[in-house]
């Protein structure tokens, strides 16, 4: 397998692949937010620089793409214009948004800011959209996969695992566990039969993201009693002493979501001996892993147009794909080319943060 990171313009690097050349296309493009006053976020990406990644992938292969909230809306009539079908919106939910909101009455220096006491300008982020989109298949789905090997979604290759000591009544449990699963024990391998549908909405793990999913019992409702430990089989939030009912794949237990925190200082880091990791907005690698897998087939190669610190191409990596990345920055080139070649896959876990260690693209 080759990982490659290509320095310079993105749409004329496109234009020197064939058509039909990838397999799946992963990325995180600019969100047109003008994020921290960055020069590439002024804009969401043009339906021109979308029809090349449109021409260059095979019948069939699947766009996963991030954006913000504000201008999902346009990234996606963007994609959908350059000929994609939009199959789906993945929701990535996380507890670390801080709310950018003015506080309306102190905005006001007269009497009148007493009957706006309370009022603000801005909902807390807790998401970020990630568009699902193909390129239309060639006559039938089983025509165009067996032609092009794309077309449909790795269903049992993202499957998020259950646990053995689930039950389908009610009953006192004692530290039950839920796996919160890493890429490497969380997918379904050959021959298993046990694990949930891949859903479009994945959790950070955090409290706040895990009280949206009491009702199951796979947690406390009180968010001091959960704890995370180290199991044999992975990463595992436990519980104590909690009453459930219809506790299995039909609860509403955060378990049968795929989980993956945020990155850390040390994953954002991982791979560099000189240089820290600058880009603002990396992405976490069990993230990248789990999508990658699901849009692309064995052996296959993903593009990412918008190669950013190369968390794409790390994830590529340790799954087993070919990666291409096109990055017009040279610094972020050069740490994203280290990343890349010296990561080293760690799944121990961290201490959990005191406060956000991600700059928030909402903030």
């Amino acid at each position: 397998m080759s990982q490659k990171v290509i320095q310079g313009d993105n749409l004329a690097t496109l234009k020197t692949y064939p058509d039909n050349y990838f397999d799946a296309v992963v990325t995180d493009p600019p969100y047109g937010l003008s994020f921290m006053g960055k020069k590439w976020d002024y804009d969401v990406p043009r339906v021109e620089l979308w029809a090349e990644v449109f021409r260059v992938l095979k019948p069939g292969g699947h766009l996963l793409a991030f954006a913000g909230t504000r201008t999902q809306h346009r990234m996606a009539v963007n994609i959908e214009d350059a000929g994609f079908e939009i199959r789906d919106l993945i929701a990535w939910v996380y507890g670390s948004g801080f709310p950018k909101s003015l506080d309306v009455s102190k905005a006001i220096k007269t009497d009148a800011a007493k009957e706006w006491d309370g009022w603000g300008t801005a909902l807390k982020p807790a998401l970020e959209p990630i568009t699902v989109a193909r390129k239309p298949i060639e006559q039938t789905v089983a025509a165009n996969v067996l032609k092009y090997r794309t077309g449909g979604l790795n269903i049992d290759g993202a499957r998020v695992n259950t646990n053995d000591e689930l039950t389908t009544h009610s009953s006192t449990v004692k530290s039950k566990t839920f796996s919160q699963i890493k890429p490497t024990q969380g997918w379904q391998t050959e021959g298993q039969k046990i694990g949930r549908w891949p859903a479009n909405l994945i959790h950070d793990g955090s409290e706040e993201v895990l009280k949206l999913f009491p009702e199951a019992g796979s947690m406390d409702p009180n968010p001091r009693n959960n704890k995370i430990k180290r199991g044999q089989n992975g990463i595992y939030r436990t519980c104590e002493a909690v009453t459930t009912q219809g506790y299995n794949d039909n609860g509403g237990s955060a378990a049968r979501f795929f989980y993956c925190p945020k990155a850390s200082k040390s994953e954002r880091d991982n791979g560099l001996r000189e240089n820290n990791n600058v880009h603002p907005t990396v992405k976490p690698v069990d993230l990248m892993r789990y999508l990658v897998k699901l849009v692309t087939p064995k052996g296959g190669t993903v593009l990412d147009p918008f190669n950013g610190s190369g968390t794409t191409g790390v994830a590529c990596k340790l799954e087993g794909f070919n990666y291409v990345g096109l990055e017009f920055d040279p610094e972020y080139c050069k740490i994203s080319r280290a990343r890349i070649q010296n990561y080293v896959w760690n799944p121990a876990p961290e201490p959990e943060p005191t406060a956000p260690n991600q700059l928030n693209l909402f903030e």
